[in-house]
């Protein structure tokens, strides 16, 4: 039996969508259909979240530590309930903690924040993942720097976590270009980037892998797909948290908002049973 958990890059959808009803909400049954199967694939493992999320930047790294976040609701444009959602999900401080400990003993300082409450970017694929808002959730800030080789190093640090029933989510997505995203010169560079990350997370070797993240501006249509990488960096954590072990797609659409190409990554085994 193992129950090491795998890690996951998960391409979190728009806005608040699972609060939502219509077509905008109806565009993502797919990622919400994969992040059921994730759910059922995990089985009764996971005994807290960790979520590093693309929606929380600092200078350096912080952690929520709350036994009961809030919410922040960065976002604009949705109807008025979306600002009143509750995920209610508890904080757990003792997670809190053991991250800033195993960080620290790496050589990387981090903070904790009390008072950080729930982005988009963590409410927003949890509500689909685990609605009954009962599993421990902590939040991890990447640093503005952007710094692949930081936040791969960071991942490495926090792989213990895995052998003690901790899931590691990186949330962003795999496309992410504001600008171009409801226009169709977004589609051939979503697919173009999509494929490289395809070919560089599941086909390439470990160490192939992890020296493609670090380039990753080397990679085709890499700046039309991220003008800017904060939704690709907690891709980094993940994978140093898993560093040498498969990729394998658990996500990928090539027809969101009439041809964007989105994708999620798993990266190490389910867990097994006896």
């Amino acid at each position: 039996m193992t129950t090491r958990l795998p890690t996951y890059f998960l391409s979190h959808g728009g806005g608040p969508w699972p609060y939502l009803d219509g077509p905008f909400r109806q565009a993502f049954n797919q990622l919400e259909q994969s992040l059921k199967d994730i759910r059922r694939e995990l089985g009764e493992v996971p005994r807290a979240v960790l979520v590093i999320s693309g929606h929380w930047e600092e200078n350096g790294f912080a952690i929520s530590s709350g036994e009961q976040p809030g919410m922040v609701y960065d976002y604009s444009g949705f109807p008025p309930h979306t600002y009143e959602i509750k995920y209610k999900a508890p904080g757990s401080p003792e997670l809190a903690e053991r991250v800033r400990k195993l960080l620290q003993e790496g050589g990387i300082p981090a903070r904790l924040d009390p008072e950080r409450g729930y982005d988009h970017g963590t409410f927003s694929m949890m509500k689909p993942l685990y609605p009954e808002e009962d599993i421990p959730l902590v939040q991890l800030s990447i640093d503005r720097s952007y710094d692949p080789e930081l936040h791969l190093k960071l991942g490495r640090l926090l792989a213990p976590l895995r052998d003690e029933g901790v899931l590691i989510i990186g949330s962003g997505l795999s496309y992410h270009n504001m600008r171009e995203m409801r226009g169709t010169s977004a589609v051939e560079p979503s697919r173009i980037f999509d494929a490289w990350l395809h070919e560089t997370l599941i086909s390439a070797q470990p160490e192939e892998r992890t020296a493609k993240l670090v380039d990753w501006e080397q990679a085709p249509m890499a700046r039309a797909a991220h003008p800017e990488e904060d939704h690709l960096i907690p891709l980094m954590v993940v994978v140093g948290a898993s560093e040498g072990e498969p990729g394998a797609a658990v996500y990928h659409q090539s027809d969101l908002f009439g041809g964007i190409t989105a994708s999620s990554f798993r990266f190490g085994d389910v867990p097994t049973a006896a």
